[in-house]
């Protein structure tokens, strides 16, 4: 496929933090998923739980079907839009290497103990997990990938981390946080599958799990165009087939929604480059009224889900597990693997081995050093 000009081409990376000598058969962003789909931190996604933890269900999304999902659409609509489809898919794929167990609890959490210790961002903690904290090469930390693919998984992070980047990576990824410009097309375009995605499956999740119902989805009015569309052409479909049906024909408008948006976008700003399109504003995006549909869709799942009676008892319950693990390691570091325990920054090192775990390992763990079953 004949990339656009505005795309990030492998043969004009910015490089690596470690020179290595091209691949054969391979560009360095395909290397890049590549060495993504081989880690460590990959494999862990598949017992790392979105909305519903691991134990409460075989078919709830885990961040691996979440992230497989994501890179699906990402590809499709970087196809129509002629980006960089193996960029795109590293990010994807990689952009939730270093979120915690237990979802947005675990950060929480984290974030809390690691207060007075430089904070967690989980952001900022899978940029980690591919620079420094896998070991599979025996020349350096990490995964040494692409600067477009680390500045892809970088998604956001606070000023304070920008700046502590930028001191040790003098105009790498934590610049543009300062200078206020844009990551690759592909970086902005996985923000947005990221979205679309997690948008989607949270609807199917959540009328599966019993929480919300077709008829609560009523009020979202995203939801109920394509539910009448699919009804529309087939009166008689009910069930999980009205429920499937419905979200396909919801996902396919928002990603023509966004090669719409995305070439208006680009034809009145006309970057040339990849690094022009970078000093642009963001030009993948939804049309506005998309944008307001996929808000209210936000806002409905936020209070009718997230914040469901049943799902608040569960995230407690993980807060718990992984506040006194954080306790009891920094109490005894013996207690962690050994390469953590005998880190210097002994909190780091904490944070660094809870936000690796699987929602189980960290539940086992939990009761191994409690002697207490949480849940």
């Amino acid at each position: 496929m004949t990339l656009a000009p505005f795309a990030s081409h492998s043969a004009q990376t910015r490089g690596r933090r470690f020179p290595e000598s091209p691949a054969p058969t391979r560009s360095d962003f395909q290397r890049d998923r590549d060495r993504i789909v081989h880690c460590t931190a990959f494999r862990r996604l598949v017992y790392k739980t979105q909305v519903f933890l691991n134990h409460e269900g075989d078919l709830f999304r885990t961040r691996l079907t979440h992230s497989l999902e994501v890179a699906q659409l990402g590809r499709s609509i970087a196809r129509s839009l002629g980006l960089n489809e193996d960029l795109v898919e590293a990010v994807a794929l990689a952009h939730d290497l270093g979120h915690t167990p237990f979802g947005h609890a675990g950060q929480d959490v984290l974030n809390e103990c690691m207060q007075t210790h430089g904070g967690f961002e989980h952001n900022l903690q899978s940029l980690r997990v591919v620079d420094e904290l896998e070991e599979r090469y025996p020349a350096y930390n990490g995964l040494n990938l692409a600067f477009e693919t680390r500045e892809g998984i970088l998604k956001h992070c606070s000023r304070k981390h920008a700046e502590m980047l930028d001191a040790r990576e003098p105009g790498g990824v934590g610049r543009r946080f300062l200078d206020g410009t844009q990551p690759s097309l592909e970086a902005q375009l996985c923000n947005l599958a990221d979205e679309i995605a997690y948008n989607a499956h949270d609807i199917d999740d959540g009328v599966r799990s019993g929480l919300i119902t077709m008829t609560q989805l009523e009020a979202v009015p995203l939801f109920t165009r394509f539910r009448d569309e699919a009804l529309s052409e087939y009166p008689n479909l009910q069930g999980r087939r009205l429920l499937f049906d419905t979200i396909r024909r919801m996902l396919s408008q928002q990603v023509y929604d966004v090669i719409d948006a995305t070439r208006a976008n680009l034809d009145q700003h006309r970057p040339t480059s990849a690094d022009e399109a970078r000093q642009c504003p963001p030009l993948v995006r939804f049309s506005q009224p998309m944008r307001e549909a996929s808000t209210a869709l936000k806002r409905f799942l936020f209070k009718e889900l997230y914040r469901h009676p049943q799902v608040n008892e569960t995230t407690a319950k993980a807060k718990q597990v992984l506040s006194e693990l954080f306790a009891a390691y920094v109490e005894q570091p013996s207690a962690m693997r050994d390469d953590f325990a005998r880190r210097d920054d002994l909190h780091r090192a904490v944070a660094d081995y809870i936000a690796g775990m699987t929602d189980r390992f960290a539940v086992r763990e939990h009761e191994r050093l409690t002697g207490r079953k949480v849940f």
